[in-house]
């Protein structure tokens, strides 16, 4: 249950810019010790908690990005050990965040507020149980702070000369405070935050500092990143450091165009003394940094970078015999972690890093083995499901939906698209697999559930969905430059073929959760979308309508042939990944589903010859030119070594990172027979030349490992499977082996390579 909530959201009456709030307060006499302490705390906008002069927690950003309009979050904070008698204050720094600051790529900002807001209730509970309750409300205090400016987009300014450091302590200044009033708020709106919050990981430290041809001061730290700079510094009161961000050099210096309008840009002021700076109130996406105005030469020991991230566990492993996949996979890490800032954004640097839910539907599994998303993702899907419930006749293409506030923006306000929509079955199914977790499958399955009768309703006379607005096969590697939907697959094979799916796993979904009627209907309307993808798509010698890898692909894995049309399928994907030269000639539904289909139709030695390819456009060829993020387009830098005059060219980008899930299931062999992998597969596939591979996963029920050696003398498994569980192994061979939890190793015959 809620708390009983007594505070108000409250805002300043005079400071307008990054104020700090505060109230000071005397704990109860006369009922013993605290025994409890819990402060809860919310914002319209972002609010960072002191309490006596100190932080109350390292969490940053909070209460993060949710549908503000039926979803606000609060955080809870345990201070029972940091109240003891005599006087406090509580403290409240707030900033813009996505509540009031600019997002999207129309220059839009303030969609949810014009004023900010704080929310603050600490509930104080005694020895003989008499409660003390210390909430916002009008008899607070505002005061501005040393923050001119803060925006996610746009950067931070920070003045320190302006700075109170004891501001929210007992012996803070009495001067230079105004007064607060309430704010319109319906408290209802408040729910718990159940994902993890939002906080510092890393610090990397430069790798380079250089001069650029105009005589511009770079800073290389290696690694495409999500975060911020801090760094001590002493110089000239009035001394102004401006650091602008980027991803990349462009003619060698800082590549800020594709970032478009985003001006991702912090200014620092000096006092005269010691100055410490970090700005918590934004962040970035970046590799480069161009410092002006340092006092002195700038040299690699002077700045650090901090990466910042939701914090999720780390769950999966994967690494092999070849080095460009294991930077392949590395690259897949660092833009999930750089794109799960809260919400699961596109990209993180340029002006949008908004939810896309395309991005999401095709990456769930890799996200799931990498990091313990459960609750992360869950509380997203909540966020979903409120999105689709205030909108019956659209389901959002990002979540949460702030596109529906601009205007003369038909694409993004149509109604429901293939791959996109399809996140809110594919979505809770692929956590489901990962976690076994049935309630956060019934929770998720109305706005599930919701989406398939409403795709139904497109369906045009002869049982497809060919009408209305489609991605598509976005991003076809071979589609004009400034028409990215443009692709090979007809949109109607590929939404049909998505629908398909989300139908069949819907029917899977209600059978599971004890909704028969349910189960009946979707299952027959998955087999009426069967009947006709093959009526009207599939020819009688297996090919399929647009004859591209794409439709293959998805035909093949979200299984609408069966038999010999399936078999010739497999050999049509072949011979034109063969025709490709082995580079991709997919898009953005294609490719996650290609590696998978040619293996299943016994091509196996094509998937891995795509797979390792490394000319553009293929998976290896970032890794060839240095990229250590996935990036939104094969040739987002191209192979002179320009980045792409596009006005869509992002370097931290995880969808066509989906990859990693084949890596994880094929290479390495780990996937789950049973939700939760309660029962796993462990069924590696060696190729490529590849010559040992290593995963590994923290299950719910433990670890689940493998490590496999394919040497002349044999090939070797070593694997360890979790207690309570059983495992079947499938060797190379095509024997089988039975395991129980434990530790195991089993050997045959080498494998041709």
């Amino acid at each position: 249950m809620p708390p009983r909530w007594q505070a108000v959201m409250i805002t300043t009456d005079e400071v307008d810019q990054a104020p700090l709030l505060r109230t000071r307060f005397t704990l109860d006499d006369g009922h013993g010790e605290v025994t409890s302490a819990v402060l809860h705390v919310s914002a319209l906008g972002v609010v960072e908690p002191h309490l006596d002069g100190e932080p109350v927690s390292e969490d940053v950003l909070t209460p993060g990005w949710s549908s503000y309009e039926w979803r606000l979050r609060y955080v809870s904070h345990d201070v029972t050990a940091r109240l003891g008698r005599g006087e406090h204050v509580l403290g409240l720094a707030l900033g813009n965040g996505w509540a009031r600051g600019r997002l999207g790529w129309n220059d839009g900002r303030a969609f949810y507020t014009g004023e900010l807001g704080a929310f603050a209730q600490l509930e104080i509970t005694f020895a003989d149980g008499h409660r003390q309750v210390v909430a916002t409300g009008p008899d607070w205090q505002a005061r501005p702070s040393a923050v001119l400016a803060d925006d996610l987009y746009d950067g931070q300014t920070i003045d320190a000369r302006l700075r109170e450091p004891r501001w929210a302590a007992a012996d803070g200044p009495e001067t230079g405070w105004t007064g607060v009033h309430a704010l319109e708020f319906d408290a209802r709106r408040l729910t718990e935050h159940i994902g993890p919050p939002v906080r510092r990981h890393e610090v990397l430290r430069p790798v380079q500092v250089t001069r650029s041809p105009s005589g511009k001061t770079l800073v290389d730290f290696g690694q495409n990143l999500v975060g911020w700079l801090r760094f001590t510094v002493r110089g000239e009161a009035g001394t102004v450091i401006t650091v602008r961000h980027a991803e990349v050099l462009e003619n060698d210096e800082l590549g800020t165009r594709p970032l478009r309008s985003a001006r991702a840009t912090d200014r620092f002021v000096l006092s005269g003394g010691l100055d410490t700076f970090e700005p918590t109130l934004t962040f970035h996406g970046f590799r480069y940094a161009e410092v002006s105005g340092w006092p002195g030469e700038l040299g690699r020991d002077d700045l650090e970078a901090v990466v910042v991230h939701s914090a999720m566990r780390r769950t999966g492993e994967f690494d092999c015999s070849n080095e460009l996949v294991n930077q392949l996979h590395r690259n897949v890490v660092w833009g999930q972690k750089g794109n799960f800032l809260d919400v699961p954004t596109d990209c993180p640097q340029r002006d949008e890093r908004l939810g896309w839910t395309g991005d999401l539907a095709v990456f769930g599994p890799t996200a799931a083995y990498l990091f313990d998303v459960s609750s992360f993702l869950r509380d997203w899907l909540r966020d979903l499901a409120a999105e689709q419930a205030h909108s019956p006749d659209i389901a959002p293409l990002v979540v949460p939906d702030m596109v529906k506030f601009e205007e003369n923006d038909d694409v993004i306000q149509a109604r429901s698209v293939a791959v996109w929509s399809d996140v809110a079955v594919w979505l809770p199914w692929s956590l489901w697999l990962a976690y076994g977790d049935r309630d956060a499958l019934a929770e998720a399955y109305p706005a599930a559930s919701e989406h398939v009768r409403r795709a139904e309703t497109l369906l045009s006379p002869n049982g497809l969905w060919d009408t209305g607005f489609q991605y598509g096969d976005w991003l076809d590697p071979d589609a004009p430059e400034d028409k990215a939907s443009a692709a090979k697959a007809d949109k109607g094979v590929v939404a049909t073929a998505a629908l398909y799916r989300s139908a069949r796993t819907a029917a899977d979904m209600a059978r599971l959760l004890g909704h028969a009627e349910d189960a009946e209907a979707f299952a027959s309307l998955a087999d009426r979308l069967r009947t006709a993808f093959g009526k009207h798509y599939v020819s009688a010698d297996g090919i399929v309508f647009s004859d591209c890898a794409t439709v293959y692909a998805l035909a093949i894995e979200f299984g609408l042939l069966d038999g010999d049309l399936r078999d010739r399928a497999g050999a049509r994907l072949a011979e034109l990944v063969a025709a490709s030269g082995y580079r991709v000639s997919t898009g953005f539904a294609g490719t996650p589903y290609v590696t998978g289909a040619l293996t299943s139709t016994g091509h196996l030695d094509a998937a891995y010859r795509l797979l390792l390819e490394e000319s553009c456009p293929s998976w290896l060829y970032p890794v060839t030119m240095g990229a250590t993020t996935i990036w939104e387009r094969w040739d987002s830098i191209l192979p002179d070594g320009r980045v792409n005059p596009g006005d869509m060219t992002s370097f931290n980008h995880y969808a066509l990172g989906a990859v990693a899930d084949w890596l994880h299931r094929v290479v390495a062999g780990l996937s789950p027979l049973e939700p939760g992998y309660a029962r796993s597969l462990i069924a590696p596939r060696p190729g490529g030349g590849i010559t040992w591979a290593h995963g590994s996963l923290e299950t719910p029920y433990g670890k689940l490992a493998v490590d496999w050696r394919n040497e002349p003398g044999g090939f070797e498994a070593d694997v360890t499977v979790p207690p309570g569980t059983t495992a079947l192994l499938r060797l190379p061979d095509g024997t089988e082996h039975e395991l129980d939890a434990g530790e195991h190793t089993v050997r045959a015959a080498t494998v041709g390579q």
